[in-house]
């Protein structure tokens, strides 16, 4: 009976944990779907009285719109796109190494990679731009994709798991006459697929979200991400059209939607492996 009501208490407890996350999300879709008039004076109102697709229609460049979404989105995705796969690259090579190879300083490297988790991402913002000015790469692709080519976080995960992996599946693939190169792809690798497909899911997302990088080292327009954009509409012209703003958001909201119901199930078998809280 203990139980029972324990688990009812936790049930009662989720539910209540989500609508506060859910409660936002559909206001913002809510509003997103009213004319301006109504978003401004209908206070408190979870439905429109007349639904509108305006919103949309403006924000994706229609309606003599000049606000370029989709070059934003294409900049997001392609930054996003580009640096998670640079990261799964470095990462599970790094990582594998440090596992398995006779890599000198091996203790040292794995001290490094653990002691740059806790130095906070503002630290090495200023440096970080100083020398990207230096190079002349300043509202370029370059600049925002390169800072995301790889991160500790990702090697530190993946060695976990190439180092618990077991040898003796790598060993019999090394009898049956298999290279390194061929254990690491075909055998190791698929067996840290709910891993990689986690640190996939927080990579781009970490990427796509980012906010204050991109805004500091683009200047032209057709260079912003769509988060900077949004944060531009909100102080432009959108600054008196909540319901463009809430449609404008909600169409940046899609890319990480899908990515999540693509990769779900994976992320939450990856994050059951490693601990992740």
């Amino acid at each position: 009976m203990q139980n029972k009501a324990f688990k009812t208490t936790m049930v009662i407890v989720a539910i209540a944990v989500a609508l506060v996350f859910l409660i936002p999300l559909f206001w913002m879709l809510a509003t997103s779907f009213k004319n301006d008039f109504e978003a401004i004076t209908a206070g408190i109102k979870w439905l429109p009285d007349t639904p509108t697709l305006e919103n949309y229609l403006y924000s994706l460049g229609g309606t003599e719109s000049d606000v370029p979404v989709l070059k934003w989105m294409s900049n997001s995705l392609l930054v996003g796109i580009s640096g998670t796969l640079i990261v799964l690259v470095v990462d599970t090579l790094a990582a594998y190494g440090l596992a398995r190879l006779d890599v000198p300083f091996k203790k040292t490297l794995i001290s490094m990679f653990i002691g740059s988790l806790m130095i906070p991402w503002v630290i090495t913002f200023l440096p970080l731009y100083m020398e990207f000015n230096k190079l002349g790469l300043l509202d370029t692709y370059a600049v925002l994709i390169l800072p995301y080519s790889a991160n500790a976080f990702g090697v530190f995960l993946l060695y976990q798991f190439f180092r618990g992996f077991p040898q003796s599946l790598e060993e019999a693939a090394y009898l049956d006459g298999a290279n390194k190169w061929q254990v690491f792809t075909q055998i190791v690798l698929p067996s840290a697929r709910p891993l990689i497909w986690t640190l996939a899911i927080f990579t781009f997302m970490s990427i796509y979200n980012d906010f204050l990088w991109p805004l500091v080292t683009t200047s032209s327009p057709e260079m912003r991400t769509i988060t900077t954009g949004i944060a531009i509409m909100q102080q432009g012209s959108f600054v008196s059209s909540p319901g463009r703003l809430m449609a404008l958001t909600s169409i940046a909201t899609i890319p990480a939607v899908l990515l999540f119901i693509i990769g779900q199930r994976a992320l939450i078998k990856g994050v059951t492996q490693s601990g992740i809280k």
